[in-house]
């Protein structure tokens, strides 16, 4: 099954599992209401039964709460969410978010285009890098936001990310070049990236700007 297709079925299947919890919701309260509607008509039959009586006075009863509603899964629902807003699609179309230069560079709104070029000159250190040489799309994907979540928890601020110039690809094209791409802009906490330098990867990698630890 295509990627994209795989994505749409995900996303899918987390709204079906949310109108299932809603659902099963929905069906506690209407058998809490059914159950009082019984009780309510038990008392009256019980009440015609026994005829104009005076109650006693209460005596120190407990009172006896009635049942409670089904419990909210907010923690699942919460997990759920995380998943549909860290998810990385494939589709996404990057085209008009890279500036048409050389390098396609990137800058998030509201980042001065100073920090492209501080970037691409090398005026932040690369505190760490990673390869996706020889990896599949999908397990790229997944390894490169596994990656982006670690060192943003580290409070890293300048990544090198290999991608490779496509040389060993059947057409050679360098397919993962432009999922990267894809992939980093969907991020809140990529910043910018450029090109690498020649001596840092050239073509075959990109030089990352992320936010760093809060």
């Amino acid at each position: 099954m295509p990627k994209s297709r795989k994505d749409l079925s995900d996303l899918k299947g987390l709204s079906k599992t949310l109108k299932q919890q809603r659902d099963a919701q929905e069906a506690a309260e209407r058998e809490r209401a059914r159950l009082e509607r019984d009780a309510q008509r038990e008392a009256d039959v019980f009440r015609k039964a026994v005829g104009d009586v005076k109650p006693l006075p209460p005596q120190n009863r407990a009172a006896v709460p009635g049942a409670p509603p089904a419990p909210i899964a907010h923690q699942r629902q919460a997990d759920n969410h995380e998943v549909l807003k860290a998810a990385m699609s494939d589709e996404f179309d990057v085209t008009t978010l890279l500036d048409v230069d050389a390098d396609l560079s990137y800058t998030r709104p509201g980042v001065g285009r100073e920090v492209v070029r501080k970037l691409r000159r090398g005026h932040w250190v690369i505190q760490d890098e990673f390869d996706l040489h020889g990896m599949r799309r999908d397990e790229a994907r997944e390894a490169l936001a596994d990656f982006l979540r670690e060192v943003t928890r580290r409070g890293l601020r300048c990544i090198r990310i290999v991608h490779g110039k496509g040389l060993g690809s059947v057409n050679k094209e360098p397919v993962l070049k432009g999922m990267v791409h894809k992939w980093l802009v969907q991020k809140d906490e990529v910043l910018a990236f450029c090109q690498a330098k020649a001596v840092d990867g050239g073509s075959g990698a990109v030089i990352v700007l992320l936010k760093g630890r809060a």
